[in-house]
């Protein structure tokens, strides 16, 4: 029987077509771009008497009011994601509700943010927008946390259940490429599951920062800019995957 051909790679420019006309890929870049700039000026890589040190801080604003506008209507990702859920306990069903309720209402929020910040509403009103906003968000970064590390859990179970099955075909004589191929999978998916998290773990952190208005050790500039770049790496690695 002939060995079946290996899946030719898709063509780098084609990918970065799709990657480029989704708006989280677009946002992810925006983002790199501004906690990239965020670090260095944190950092004493340039001093503050350099001309170019206002020109990277007005970029990085107005990058941050720019990634806003990403989020025009991207609440409804959450509301469907609430209607398209299944669960099996009150404790899942509670912990849906939290997540995509949170992040929800967090995205709805960012959008009066934005306007005000772009001048369209009264300016004053922008700083009680941004503490619900924040809150919000750290509230769907609990729940979202939560419920990947139930879905953690249930990728070792598998993964030990698999382990097992080779195992007794190993023992056997027997062949098993399909659970080899299986296993292979379930690893892909933990290590995603697990970025993943860290990735919530990393905003959260920001979110934080926002809530105590940039006070504590946690907040300090290098640090919040730091997990700010790490997160939106992550995020563009599993958007790039994804498309």
């Amino acid at each position: 029987m002939a060995a079946k051909a290996k899946p030719k790679d898709r063509d780098f420019l084609n990918h970065l077509e799709t990657y480029l006309a989704k708006r989280d890929g677009v946002d992810k870049l925006l983002k790199i771009s501004r906690y990239a700039t965020k670090i260095v000026l944190a950092s004493s890589l340039i001093p503050e008497t350099k001309p170019i040190v206002p020109r990277l801080k007005s970029f990085e604003s107005s990058v941050g009011v720019s990634r806003k506008a990403f989020r025009l209507g991207k609440f409804v990702q959450d509301i469907n994601a609430l209607r398209s859920s299944r669960w099996d306990s009150n404790r899942e069903l509670v912990l849906i509700l939290i997540a995509y309720g949170g992040e929800g209402l967090y995205y709805f929020v960012e959008q009066f943010i934005w306007l005000a910040k772009s001048g369209l509403i009264d300016a004053k009103h922008s700083k009680w927008l941004q503490k619900i906003s924040a809150w919000a968000e750290l509230v769907g970064y609990v729940g979202s946390v939560s419920m990947k590390v139930r879905d953690l859990r249930k990728l070792r179970e598998e993964e030990t259940c698999v382990a097992s099955t080779i195992e007794i075909s190993v023992s056997r004589g027997m062949a098993c490429d399909g659970e080899d191929e299986k296993m292979k999978k379930i690893k892909e998916k933990k290590t995603l599951k697990v970025l993943s998290i860290m990735q919530d773990v990393a905003d959260g952190l920001m979110t934080i920062s926002d809530i105590g208005d940039g006070k504590g050790v946690l907040s300090a500039p290098s640090v919040v800019s730091s997990a700010g770049l790490f997160s939106a790496i992550v995020s563009t690695h599993k958007n790039w995957v994804s498309c």
